[in-house]
């Protein structure tokens, strides 16, 4: 499906030095925030009081997060659990305050909102919970970059595949970045959107390898240059179609989602963003400084190639 097909082939790899040169000090830039100022760990992360309240009628979770604020307490989580009568809340360390005393402020306070008010459990979660936590993130994200590796270099060619994670990595360290710039809460929905936009961005780098491997079957006398710009620009519409498409899904939950799903949409939107310039502009450009060529990619075909070298099915194969 295309809106509109561009007649002449826009010469993407004439800049790409100038825009990997801004991607390089975006990346620079977010790991010295990250190092510098560190990220915003959510009570999944750093320990805190679990606390599940249910009510008579539909809880009012604005209601809620007013009266535990009024406490004075920050970064508390609240979200229905269950039915809409039921409220889980997750609330920060306090240095000098235990967990029961914690508990106990949190209750009065809901109570003299709404008696009907009425505590269900608590239960503390210790730092070393958080740590294992932590722990086992950063084994999910390892383990997805190895596997994106060795699939695009089983299905392309190690060039690809090398080119791809430095472009998705490119994507999650900006993303973090981004929430240790301006310190926004770093939670476990934010961590699945990090995983998220790594398999995002990887699906626009596949289809844009796959439109290369694909020219340099059909048009035999252009060079790596000339077919990656020529394989961008036949995917626009396509790009545009798919990733306009999602990110008005995402924008909906951003807007509309609530507390809950806010910076899980956050990272969500700044990830589809960057992903979409990291596959066009860093990923197909290291492809091409590796020396990506048309004998890495058609060597099974070259011998069986009949025909018009202008058909775009001569030579291919499967």
């Amino acid at each position: 499906m295309e809106f509109f097909k561009i007649r002449r082939d826009i010469p993407f790899m004439r800049h790409a030095l100038v825009f990997n040169l801004v991607s390089l000090v975006t990346f620079l830039a977010a790991v010295f925030f990250l190092f510098s100022r560190g990220l915003h760990l959510s009570v999944e992360f750093t320990g805190g009081t679990l606390m599940e309240v249910s009510y008579v009628q539909s809880a009012d979770l604005n209601g809620v997060r007013d009266a535990v604020a009024s406490l004075g307490l920050k970064d508390v989580q609240v979200q229905n659990f269950g039915t809409a009568r039921d409220v889980l809340i997750r609330l920060p360390v306090q240095k000098g305050v235990s967990s029961a005393q914690q508990s106990e402020q949190v209750m009065s306070v809901l109570k003299a909102a709404d008696p009907g008010a009425a505590m269900r459990r608590t239960e503390f979660v210790g730092p070393q919970v958080g740590d294992e936590l932590a722990t086992d993130g950063l084994k999910a994200l390892a383990s997805v970059v190895i596997g994106i590796m060795l699939y695009l270099a089983i299905r392309f060619e190690w060039k690809f595949a090398v080119a791809a994670i430095i472009a998705n990595l490119h994507d999650v360290i900006i993303i973090l970045g981004f929430f240790a710039f301006f310190q926004w809460e770093f939670s476990l929905p934010v961590l699945a959107a990090v995983l998220a936009v790594l398999g995002y961005s990887v699906n626009e780098s596949v289809v844009i390898f796959d439109r290369i491997r694909e020219n340099f079957r059909r048009y035999r006398k252009m060079n790596t240059v000339q077919i990656i710009d020529s394989s961008i620009t036949s995917t626009i519409s396509r790009t545009i179609i798919t990733h306009g498409c999602t990110q008005l899904m995402v924008l909906s939950m951003l807007l509309f989602g609530g507390a809950t799903l806010h910076y899980f949409a956050l990272a969500l939107t700044i990830g589809i963003l960057f992903g979409i310039y990291s596959s066009v502009f860093v990923a197909a450009a290291i492809a091409m400084w590796l020396g990506i060529r048309r004998e890495d990619l058609v060597k099974a075909g070259v011998k069986k190639e009949e025909g018009d070298p202008n058909d775009p099915n001569a030579g291919a194969t499967v």
